[in-house]
């Protein structure tokens, strides 16, 4: 028959021979390596969030309070069976239970005090957190910001390197640029100044022939009258009035003045119905004259102008609309002034450009 002392005695060797796990996770705890586990399972996105980590950081502390609690409580139970089945059990006095009450309160004061410096870290955390973030996003900016600045950069030397060796020595520098630029400078001010000596010259040689043609009109004017004179003394003196000869002469020096004015060379008529005039056109910015071909066609056995063509150096003009009321009212000295004038104020026009 078994007594009360086998059967707490089996149920010590049953306990000691039984495997418990709480007891065994202690020593497991301490032996395992750590630096074996994959730290990217949980995501570099989730652990870069300080709210993210403050929970999973309580639910951890939550889950070793539970894990401490049943700890504690296996523990006690361990050694409460033991402090019975044993047969020398321990004394456990009044003097003891204070020893350990002291004890306790000891720890729980350092507990206290920890976890108040814990909860001073964590209050620092979460006022640096903010801080830590907003440096690391500036870190980063600045991380990608030195990225692309750095590939201009070797861009930048690419480029430099092709524009080298397409343009090899001597380049321009900013000091030669600098002495082209003074030089042209110069040069455009010099065309300006002789711009505007040529628009001078322009504007004199146009009011010269403004007054050489009031004087064209002029002596226009009294060749018609010595023409009707000269009619009117040969019809009453015949061949033999003395007055002839120094009309004669007036009326040469008259046609040599107007030659003279218009710069009318020779007058030609190539045959009964066509008639061709040549002018020299002298400019005052050319030393050499140019040569105007007027070529006048009249209707055959009439003095009824047809058509005029008009050349100047061998090159074709055209007259365009210039010569049609000319023509049609058959008035040749105002063709030719106008042909004259249009070549003038060309060539006046062309070197004014």
């Amino acid at each position: 028959m078994s007594t009360p002392s086998d059967a707490a005695k089996q149920l010590q060797d049953k306990l000691e021979n039984t495997k418990l796990h709480i007891l065994d996770a202690r020593a497991d705890l301490k032996s395992y390596h750590f630096e074996s586990l994959d730290d990217s399972t949980s995501g570099e996105g989730a652990l870069s969030d300080p709210a993210i980590v403050a929970s999973d950081v309580a639910a951890q502390i939550l889950f070793l309070r539970k894990l401490k609690f049943q700890y504690l409580e296996q523990n006690a139970k361990d050694k409460y069976v033991k402090t019975i089945v044993s047969d020398d059990a321990p004394l456990i006095t009044a003097a003891s239970n204070e020893q350990i009450r002291l004890r306790n309160e000891e720890k729980k004061r350092n507990l206290k005090e920890e976890k108040l410096k814990l909860l001073e870290k964590q209050q620092d955390v979460r006022t640096l957190a903010p801080l830590v973030e907003e440096d690391y996003q500036k870190a980063r900016s600045l991380t990608s910001l030195g990225a692309s600045l750095s590939a201009k950069i070797l861009d930048a030397k690419l480029a430099l390197t092709r524009l080298r060796q397409a343009h090899p020595q001597p380049r321009l520098t900013i000091a030669t640029a600098t002495v082209t630029l003074d030089e042209q400078v110069a040069q455009m001010q010099a065309l300006d100044d002789e711009l505007q000596s040529s628009e001078k010259q322009v504007e004199e040689t146009k009011q010269k022939i403004k007054a050489e043609m009031r004087e064209v009109e002029r002596l226009r004017g009294v060749e018609k009258e010595g023409i009707a004179e000269l009619e009117h003394v040969g019809e009453e003196g015949g061949d033999e009035d003395p007055r002839l000869g120094k009309l004669y002469d007036w009326l040469q020096v008259a046609l040599t003045a107007q030659r003279s004015l218009l710069s009318l060379e020779s007058s030609r008529a190539e045959s009964e119905n066509e008639l061709r005039l040549t002018y020299n056109i002298v400019s005052p910015f050319s030393k050499i004259p140019k040569e105007l071909v007027l070529t006048l066609l009249f209707v055959p056995n009439t003095r009824q102008l047809a058509s005029a063509s008009a050349r100047l150096d061998g090159v074709e003009l055209d007259l365009g609309d210039m010569i049609y009321a000319p023509v049609q009212a058959n008035d040749i000295p105002t063709l030719v002034w106008s042909v004259y004038a249009c070549v003038k104020e060309r060539e006046a026009r062309s070197v004014g450009l």
